[in-house]
Parts: structure tokens; sequence; C-alpha cells
């Protein structure tokens, strides 16, 4: 499995641009842009439909995991979390 990381959002979308990946494990807070606008110019984007995206948050409120699903997240993730974790919610997804 090939990964690449993204010091913020904007460097993501430039990633994204050149090849979409088929899974993005994305924070709730980045710098440059935050997660939930990452995740929606990512969804604009022709083919930004396919990848699978867990959210990752801090955040409990119910409001934000449903913010994020509404914009287009598969699923999320409570920080902190594990590999196990990862790989489970990919896995929940289909990806894996």
């Amino acid at each position: 499995l090939d990964t690449e990381e993204a010091a913020d959002g904007a460097e993501a979308l430039e990633s994204c641009n050149k090849s979409m990946p088929d899974a993005v494990l994305l924070d709730w807070r980045m710098p440059a842009m935050s997660g939930i606008e990452f995740l929606k110019v990512l969804r604009a984007k022709p083919g930004g439909d396919q990848p699978v995206v867990i959210y990752c948050t801090t955040e409990d409120e119910v409001s934000h995991i449903e913010e994020a699903l509404a914009a287009g997240a598969n699923d999320y993730i409570m920080k902190p979390f594990d590999s196990e974790s990862i790989l489970s919610k990919f896995s929940q997804t289909g990806l894996v």
C-alpha cells in the first residue's frame, strides 16, 4: 500500500490533482484550509467522489461528525487512534 503525506489541505489538493488517491485520512484541523473545506473541494473535482475519506477528529460533538458526513466523508475516527483502528475503518468502507 503506497501512502503519501501532505503538510496541509492545499498540498493535499495538489497531490489529488496529480493522481486521485483511493483513500484519504483527513484531519479536522489543518493549516491553509480546514478538513471540511478540503473535503468539499475534493468532492467537487472530477473523480473526487471516488476516494474513501475517513475523517479524523478530537471533536466528539455530533454536529461536527454530521458536518463531515454531510460534506462527503465516508466515516470518521476519533483521536487518538492506532493502525488497527484505521485498518478497521477502511475495511468497513470496503477499501481493504
